[in-house]
């Protein structure tokens, strides 16, 4: 019998208490750091969206309450700090699961946590470097000279920040369906027939999933979620679970039935 067979349940309650314990002390550590810089971080978070405003001298960043600006500030700072101690979340995420994963499960479990904080990170930088500006230039030209963008701090980091997980997260699409059809859940064959099914659920999700009824974010994301779906279907293809020898004997030589065996016999 092992050692975790043996520990009390309360024993594995106080190993999850300790970590997150630490990793709350490594998001604050990172929460304060950032918070020196939280000018420049919001400078960074806006760039797209001042490249886009350009020379327009009535098009500017407010804030319509008298904390807003602070808890904005806060909010990046936040955001900065859970970034930062990525690094450590994982390695107290993977020390407390990996004692109950067998040898199969440890070999594909953590190629697959770093692959997905990678594909993560190329959504993020796909909607900050590729769709912010394409949108955000979209937007902008509904300002006419009797109209002007008052563009506030709060709303504005609620939405490039949500737009930023989006295709975060839709970049793992492939990752998900390689991971599929590795467990054999699904097959080359079944994505491939269930396509335009997949572009109807692609157009939903980012229909949800972008803030706001524009369809122009919903656009900049569905164009890349089929592109994503493809790859997807290649993937599932390399690293998806290859039939049984054995059953594709069984499929290519059927067994005899009685009726052949009695006609032979006669």
């Amino acid at each position: 019998m092992s050692t975790e067979e043996k520990s009390p349940f309360t024993e594995h309650l106080s190993e999850l208490r300790d970590r997150l314990v630490r990793s709350a002390i490594a998001i604050g550590i990172g929460f304060c750091g950032a918070y020196f810089f939280k000018e420049k971080l919001f400078e960074i978070l806006t760039a797209p969206l001042i490249k886009a405003i350009g020379n327009d001298k009535n098009t500017q960043m407010i804030f319509t309450g008298l904390p807003e600006a602070f808890f904005t500030y806060l909010k990046v700072s936040l955001i900065t700090g859970i970034v930062i101690s990525t690094p450590v979340l994982f390695y107290e995420f993977w020390m407390f699961v990996s004692p109950g994963l067998y040898r199969e499960e440890k070999k594909y479990f953590l190629p697959i946590v770093v692959l997905s904080i990678i594909f993560f990170i190329l959504g993020s930088s796909f909607g900050y470097f590729i769709a912010f500006p394409y949108g955000f230039q979209f937007f902008l030209e509904f300002s006419t000279d009797s109209i002007h963008a008052m563009l506030s701090m709060k709303e504005y980091l609620s939405f490039s920040s949500t737009l930023l997980l989006a295709f975060g997260f839709i970049f793992e699409l492939p990752l998900v369906l390689s991971f599929m059809a590795r467990m054999g859940l699904v097959s080359v064959s079944f994505l491939q027939k269930n396509r335009k099914y997949a572009i109807l659920i692609i157009f939903i999700v980012a229909a949800v999933l972008t803030p706001g009824p524009d369809v122009i974010s919903q656009l900049l994301m569905a164009g890349p979620l089929m592109i994503l779906y493809e790859i997807g279907i290649i993937g599932a293809r390399i690293f998806g679970k290859k039939p049984d020898s054995d059953s594709e004997e069984n499929l290519e030589s059927p067994v005899d039935s009685p009726a052949t065996d009695e006609s032979e016999e006669s």
